[in-house]
């Protein structure tokens, strides 16, 4: 009876504080488990409604809860939400002022706080401790757990230190909570935390909604605006590795007509508040962040996740694409994946300890397992994370809808296996490769292993042929992971049975992400001499500019340039807007000359069936300059360009340079009182005469014209600034 008004009770809070009808997964046994003061471990993936299972038994509960989180933002995130809800709750972190902390205190005394989100940085200062020991506290919630141990995606040292501050406390019940734990970060969590005899609730790590994907890193900002284009409208976060990228990334998509804000440690705290809360209100579709974002954000509608760089470990990269769908609906999951990016993250750990940078080779190494595997993606994330996905295909990753080629491996697993027993189950891959391969290296030699029978048995393949065989093996579980020795394989009760009598076992082949992905940041410059364009359309389009110019009675250069037309031919413009964002062209030329080229890129497009990637024109830093505006507007009121250089701390040249630029894109500037102090009439005529004439604005062309003529007159400087004056009559 007394179960069943518990039961009740639990519902009716469930209904009255979050509005939810019924507990989802392990919810209610963990909330019950905790209320009976056991001390609780929880591995629950995201989305699967982990903050309930401390936050309502903190409302049941009498006393104040403290949770642990690692976070300013994911604590800004559950308070905002718990004080909607009516459950007041308080963070106590660096953020706070002395007398919001003295406040603060005032309360959590009174008895008026349920829940206190604490960083563990402002536990472990004395004072807090002191004024918590004299409040009346209910239990201890550790979230993001995964940060205790040294094998987690995300280790911080002072988590290391959690039990010892709790102790101080008194004995209080702890509930620890994470959504991404390998067998080996679980045993690590516990054992730290003193915990071994914590009742565990290990969840599904299985979101079937999700679809995963991962994509050669080749193209990809061209890649990136048209899988964003696939998903307008929708809310999603495109995770970055750097700050700087972050920023570049999130001007690209704006600039391409996409609502999003960037979100990085580096940004002022309240710009990344305000960037985050624009998220979750919808006032932007999209946030471009680096791995600081995400933990604890409690918004439902995620529906893709993108990975620009590679991340550092599958936890970070299971939790962060768990973001996506945590409404259970549409999930999409996109990985852009290089060599180069792994090789980037491993000079980023040569300053770090021996053990800190093995940990960190090893956690890459599975990233590099899993982005260039050919099994379901959903069966290796899930046997990473020590859970058996039955069946081998999930229809919902890329693997499992574009398979790779097959092949019978009966006999490569069997020379995998015993190489695995030969050497008596204490090596990790990497010996067992050399051994199979027959290479005698330092570690070969000094175990003797050149005299096993296996060595050399499988010489004829390639390293990473017998890599892939090796993962596909602890996939399938005929090897298993060596908890204890981190990296360590063992042949697994099925590989044993598999040896005494070996049956047919079908493998599949490994990507090969080496041969067809370019340089990236190469590969994502605008075309300018390269046939990387349409080079039939890019024809069309001069014999148009060829026939629009003989009708105006123009140079063909001035409707538009070559390296303008070899970007029409790539991305494939058909309205104003995009033909506009074309390099050297702006709405000022397309309203003068960019209906007939429409109209050509139009017909052209709906003849050869194209799909058009007018996806992408990364704008160039001329069109960003933050100089441009005032410069127009400094011209429009006549002041000397010496003058706006010098205001702008810029030389002449440079100065000419942006004018130029903001001429080449399309706006008319009238710099005729400057050039008037500078040229007699007859002078400015011979040279406008020439450039009206001539087949090219080059102006070492122009010099070599008026060679011999007075070179103060026909200088450089004075050639480029009728150049300015021609094409803003005649072009804009």
């Amino acid at each position: 009876m007394v179960v069943a008004e518990e039961k009740d009770l639990l519902k009716e809070k469930l209904k009255e504080i979050f509005g939810y009808g019924s507990f989802r997964g392990n919810q209610e046994v963990v909330i019950k488990n905790i209320l009976s003061g056991r001390n609780t471990f929880v591995i629950m993936p995201t989305g699967a409604g982990k903050s309930l299972c401390y936050q309502l038994p903190a409302m049941v509960k009498d006393g104040l809860a403290i949770v642990i989180s690692p976070l300013i933002a994911l604590m800004k995130n559950q308070v905002d939400q718990l004080n909607a809800h009516g459950v007041h709750a308080r963070f106590l972190n660096s953020t706070l002022s002395k007398s919001e902390i003295t406040r603060l205190r005032k309360d959590a005394l009174s008895g008026s706080i349920k829940l206190l989100y604490v960083a563990p940085e402002s536990l472990n200062k004395e004072e807090n401790i002191a004024f918590l020991q004299k409040v009346n506290v209910s239990f201890v919630a550790i979230d993001e757990a995964h940060c205790i141990s040294e094998w987690g995606h995300d280790f911080r040292p002072e988590y290391r230190k959690i039990k010892s501050m709790i102790g101080q406390l008194g004995d209080l019940p702890v509930i620890a909570l994470t959504a991404t734990a390998t067998p080996k970060v679980q045993l690590d969590i516990q054992k730290n935390l003193q915990m071994e005899e914590a009742d565990v609730f290990l969840s599904s790590f299985n979101r079937k909604n999700l679809y995963y994907e991962v994509r050669p890193k080749k193209e990809t900002k061209k890649q990136l605006i048209r899988f964003l284009k696939e998903n307008k409208g929708k809310s999603g976060v495109v995770y970055c590795l750097s700050r700087k990228k972050v920023e570049e990334i999130a001007q690209l998509l704006n600039v391409n007509g996409f609502k999003a804000a960037p979100y990085h440690a580096g940004l002022e705290p309240d710009v990344r508040m305000r960037n985050q809360d624009a998220f979750l209100n919808e006032e932007v579709n999209i946030i471009v962040a680096t791995i600081a974002f995400g933990m604890g954000i409690d918004k439902p509608d995620v529906r893709f996740v993108v990975h620009y760089d590679v991340p550092k470990s599958l936890e970070g990269y299971y939790q962060e694409t768990g973001r996506a769908g945590r409404d259970g609906l549409e999930g999409n999951c996109l990985m852009f994946y290089s060599h180069n990016d792994l090789n980037k993250l491993e000079k980023f750990n040569k300053d770090k300890s021996v053990q800190e940078r093995e940990n960190a080779r090893i956690l890459l190494q599975e990233m590099e397992f899993y982005a260039e595997s050919p099994v379901c993606r959903r069966k290796q994330l899930l046997h990473y994370f020590g859970e058996e996905y039955k069946g081998d295909n999930c229809g919902m990753c890329d693997n499992c809808i574009h398979p790779r080629e097959r092949f019978e491996g009966m006999d490569f697993v069997k020379i995998a296996l015993e190489a695995v027993v030969q050497t008596n189950e204490r090596f990790a891959l990497g010996h067992l490769v050399n051994v199979i391969r027959g290479i005698e290296d330092e570690y070969v030699k000094s175990y003797g292993h050149f005299d096993l029978k296996v060595f050399g048995k499988g010489d004829t393949e390639s390293e990473d042929f017998w890599k892939s065989v090796i993962r596909q093996a602890l996939i399938y579980q005929y090897m298993e992971k060596d908890i204890e020795n981190v990296g360590v394989l063992k042949i697994s009760e099925k590989g044993k049975k598999f040896l005494k009598k070996p049956h047919s076992i079908e493998l599949a082949k490994d990507h090969d992400f080496t041969t067809d992905v370019e340089d990236e940041e190469v590969m994502d410059r605008v075309p300018t001499n390269t046939k990387s364009y349409d080079v039939k359309l890019f024809e069309m389009l001069k014999d148009l500019r060829k026939k629009v110019a003989k009708e105006k009675d123009l140079p063909p250069y001035v409707i538009f340039q070559d390296p303008s037309l070899e970007e029409m031919a790539t991305t494939y413009p058909t309205n104003k807007e995009e033909l506009a964002s074309v390099n050297g062209v702006g709405m000022g030329k397309v309203n003068k000359f960019g209906k007939d080229f429409l109209t050509l890129i139009q017909k052209y497009v709906d003849d050869n069936d194209i799909e058009t990637a007018s996806d992408v024109v990364v704008k160039s830093s001329v069109n960003k300059s933050k100089a441009k505006i005032q410069i127009i507007q400094q011209i429009d009121r006549k002041i000397e360009l010496d003058e706006i250089a010098d205001s702008l701390k810029m030389s002449f040249e440079e100065l000419l340079t942006e004018i130029e630029n903001i001429c080449y894109s399309g706006t008319k500037l009238n710099i005729d009182y400057f050039i008037e102090q500078v040229l007699e009439d007859d002078k400015q005529e011979q040279i406008y005469d020439y450039f009206l004439n001539s087949e090219t604005d080059d102006i070492g062309a122009a010099l070599a014209a008026f060679k011999g003529e007075d070179d103060t007159d026909f200088s450089e400087e004075n050639l480029r600034l009728m150049r300015i004056k021609f094409l803003s009559e005649y072009a804009n």
